[in-house]
Order: C-alpha cells, then structure tokens, then sequence
C-alpha cells in the first residue's frame, strides 16, 4: 500500500519503464495549492479496451504479473485523487504511448505525506533497463530538472555504491532547494 505521494508518484511512472519506454518525462509541479504530476512515456500503449479497463481494479494487463490478476496502482491513485479533490486523467495509444496526469488539492487535510522524494526518484534512476527519464520538480519558487544520463555522468555512473550516494546527496540538494 502506498503511505506516501513518493510512493504513489515511482509506483505510477514505473508502469512506464515497464511498458517499454525508451523515453519518460516525469514533472511534479506545486503551487501551494496544488500538486500536478504528469508522467508521458512513448511505451507500447494501450487500446482502447485496456484503457476502458485500466482504473478497474479486478484488471492488470495479461502476463504484467504472474500470479495476480488484479490491479491496483491506478484505482488506489484515483481514489486519493478523489479523495483529496484532485482528478486523474489517462490517455494512451498503443505503439504511441501513454500519457497520466494526476493532482491533489495540496491543502487537502487527507492529503497523504510527500516521503521521500529523494529515494523515489533514485530508485527510478536507477531501474533496470535501456531507457531516458526526465525528471522535473517546479514549485513557487524554484525548479529544476535532470535526466538519468546527466545525473549518471555527473556521478561517474549509478551502479557503484559511490555515484548512488553521490546521486542521493546531488538529489537532496536540488529538493532543499525547490521548498
């Protein structure tokens, strides 16, 4: 179960490294009021008959996990969107890619905690897998923005223990920097 909008934000553009993706822009973007996530991905996308199905919870795309044939990522996320008087809107095109754009009302008294936005986007950084992820973070007074090839070549690469603490600290300083 997510505890966290971190959790809520990797376990979401992560469906997009899974789908195949060769390239996926993440963007966080807080105003006070609100809190804006849209993840795009040019994955294997959906049909039409997967897309009406993809909020259901009783449905997971056949052969995504072996021994469960329920869902639950997007209906959880549309129901804190609800609950929090946030929207959810999901668009997609198979062979094209997909496009998920959620928010929050940011003063929302059942809006859950952020967590660690750190960890989450390193552990997507650092996902498996030959393909680009652009992350930007934009708030009311700052922003900035990092692709896992710049960050990789900044840190020496992220498979040694040394470029992922390196990556963490670089993460940290740019998030302290956006409150």
């Amino acid at each position: 179960m997510h505890a966290t909008l971190a959790d809520v934000i990797a376990d979401t553009a992560q469906n997009s490294i899974e789908a195949g993706a060769k390239n996926v822009s993440l963007s966080i973007v807080e105003d006070g009021a609100t809190i804006a996530v849209s993840i795009v991905d040019d994955g294997k996308g959906m049909d039409e008959a997967t897309l009406s199905r993809a909020f259901n919870p009783f449905y997971t795309e056949p052969g995504k996990h072996d021994k469960r044939k329920v869902g639950l990522g997007l209906p959880i996320l549309k129901q804190i969107c609800e609950s929090c008087e946030g929207s959810v809107s999901l668009e997609s095109k198979k062979g094209v890619g997909t496009t998920l754009r959620y928010s929050f009302n940011a003063r929302h008294i059942d809006l859950p905690p952020m967590g660690s936005l750190v960890d989450a986007i390193l552990m997507l950084f650092n996902y498996p897998g030959d393909f680009e992820l652009v992350f930007t973070h934009k708030t009311k007074t700052d922003g900035y923005s990092i692709s896992r090839s710049e960050l990789s070549d900044a840190v020496g690469g992220l498979e040694s223990v040394e470029g992922i603490s390196l990556a963490r600290d670089f993460l940290a300083s740019q998030e302290e920097a956006v409150k």
